[in-house]
């Protein structure tokens, strides 16, 4: 592994300042990655604080060793959507006062061409963001039916040339294997010519695909489900999502918990009864986008949304 990719953590300064931080609170950063957001975690935290880490890349553990020394800093191997299901029982029986995922991906895994993620550089056509479990894209590209390509691509990268590229790339499969990441960006760059994208019209069918293999959007909705019972009174969940499904789904999940149910006109229950039924409740704070500074700086920002919800009491009213 490479230990010199240059990495800037997307919106910092923002996400410190929302996780509102205790000297003594206990914090869970369930996506390490280059460590921008732990170390700067670590920094505001007292000497009773805690902060657990997570990350499935063995790269990103590597890198987080480097911080066993701080007895305050604990870091997971494994998917963080698995972890958060049984972290009160694992690590602490106390509740955690903030947790932020930063659903994007590090410089590391981005830059280095053996890793499979960069439609730009050639490399093997991997793509898994743990390379010792699950199989490899080009594998699961080899054995996959057109059909099940084409609702990958729409459904996970949107991409309203599905249908176009998921049969180009089994025609190409059936006559040479696709292994390296630039075959399969050739094959997507003479299906749609760059005058019909503002991007390289590769980008969505790469993500879509990594989506695909790494489970991310099944890893995002199991954490969700658990990350409410983990949180304090008053603990702040930071989510900061790149790409719209994604925000998508952290914003239904933040309004769905943080508005009382809905009863028909006529329906035959109080608005106190209706509170009572809301056993957990968030209050949504602004989302906040990178500045044109950081977006100038760090050009992989300009995507980035931060939102933010704090937990409060199963009335609405803050304990």
């Amino acid at each position: 592994m490479n230990d010199n990719y240059k990495h800037t953590s997307v919106l910092l300064n923002e996400t410190i300042t929302n996780l509102n931080i205790k000297p003594d609170g206990i914090y869970i950063d369930c996506t390490f990655g280059y460590g921008g957001h732990s170390k700067e975690i670590l920094k505001n935290l007292g000497k009773n604080g805690k902060l657990y880490s997570i990350d499935k890349d063995p790269d990103a553990i590597q890198i987080a060793n480097k911080l066993k020394y701080d007895s305050r800093f604990n870091i997971l191997h494994g998917s963080f959507s698995n972890i958060l299901k049984n972290f009160n029982k694992n690590y602490t029986q106390k509740k955690v006062n903030g947790i932020l995922l930063d659903l994007g991906m590090s410089s590391m895994q981005i830059d280095n061409p053996n890793r499979g993620f960069s439609f730009l550089s050639d490399g093997p056509l991997d793509m898994r963001m743990n390379p010792n479990q699950g199989i490899p894209a080009y594998q699961w590209l080899k054995k996959t039916s057109a059909k099940k390509l084409y609702h990958i691509l729409k459904k996970y990268g949107e991409e309203r040339f599905a249908k176009k590229i998921s049969l180009e790339i089994l025609k190409y499969n059936k006559k040479t294997q696709i292994t390296r990441t630039i075959e399969l960006s050739d094959i997507i760059k003479k299906i749609i010519p760059y005058t019909k994208y503002n991007k390289h019209p590769a980008r969505l069918t790469f993500q879509a695909i990594r989506i695909y293999i790494n489970q991310e959007i099944y890893e995002l909705k199991t954490a969700l489900k658990t990350i409410l019972n983990l949180l304090t009174h008053h603990g702040r969940l930071l989510v900061i999502s790149f790409h719209s499904l994604e925000d998508r789904i952290v914003k239904n999940f933040m309004n769905k918990h943080s508005k009382l149910p809905y009863a028909p006109s006529g329906f035959p229950i109080t608005e106190q009864q209706l509170k009572s039924l809301n056993k957990i409740q968030l209050k949504i704070f602004k989302k906040i986008f990178p500045s044109k500074i950081e977006m100038n700086i760090n050009k992989r920002s300009r995507s980035a949304i931060l939102r933010i919800a704090e937990k409060i009491n199963t009335h609405g009213q803050e304990l």
